[in-house]
């Protein structure tokens, strides 16, 4: 039976009865400001803004974050030597081409313009859709590429390096894709 050393019912605990060296009671609280500008004083002196009590859907935004709409002509589409990931496609040479739908998960910490092309060795037959966009959040939803493969009558294995490059992140997402036409 281990031995008790203190008589009392009661525990000793790691947090001490008594304020820190340095303690000053007149000293801002952390919670200083935490329910904002307006909860003193009941609230009743108005908006924070004068004038912004009515904005709505009527107001007119000036400048703002614009979304890319075409690839910056100096933009090069150059694959990574290890593609993040590879499609096969079956394509009838005789049809009006096949299209597989990719998703692609977001990876930058913020919302991200995107430019998706395949790079200049990839078979002409290959397109994407669309090029340019703004590709969500980490966490967020995927972003919708749609790849089209149109052999025009011709039969054989086709492949192409589909890049989605991230200006702002300098960084890319790269996928290999083959097309067997038959």
């Amino acid at each position: 039976m281990p031995r008790r050393l203190s008589r009392s019912p009661y525990q000793s605990t790691d947090t001490g009865d008594f304020f820190p060296e340095g303690y000053d009671p007149n000293a801002v609280e952390y919670t200083e400001g935490m329910m904002g500008s307006q909860s003193t004083g009941g609230g009743d002196r108005g908006p924070a803004l004068p004038g912004m009590e009515n904005i709505g859907a009527d107001a007119m935004v000036m400048g703002g974050i614009e979304e890319a709409s075409d690839i910056p002509p100096d933009m090069e589409f150059i694959p990574s030597s290890v593609p993040d990931g590879e499609i096969q496609l079956q394509v009838a040479s005789s049809s009006s081409g096949g299209e597989h739908t990719l998703l692609v998960a977001p990876v930058c910490m913020g919302f991200e313009d995107y430019y998706a092309a395949f790079s200049k060795d990839s078979h002409p037959s290959f397109s994407v859709g669309p090029q340019v966009g703004r590709m969500d959040r980490r966490g967020g939803d995927p972003t919708e590429l749609i790849i089209k493969c149109d052999p025009g009558g011709q039969s054989g294995t086709f492949t192409g390096d589909l890049v989605v490059n991230l200006p702002e992140d300098n960084s890319k997402i790269c996928y290999k894709i083959i097309a067997n036409s038959f």
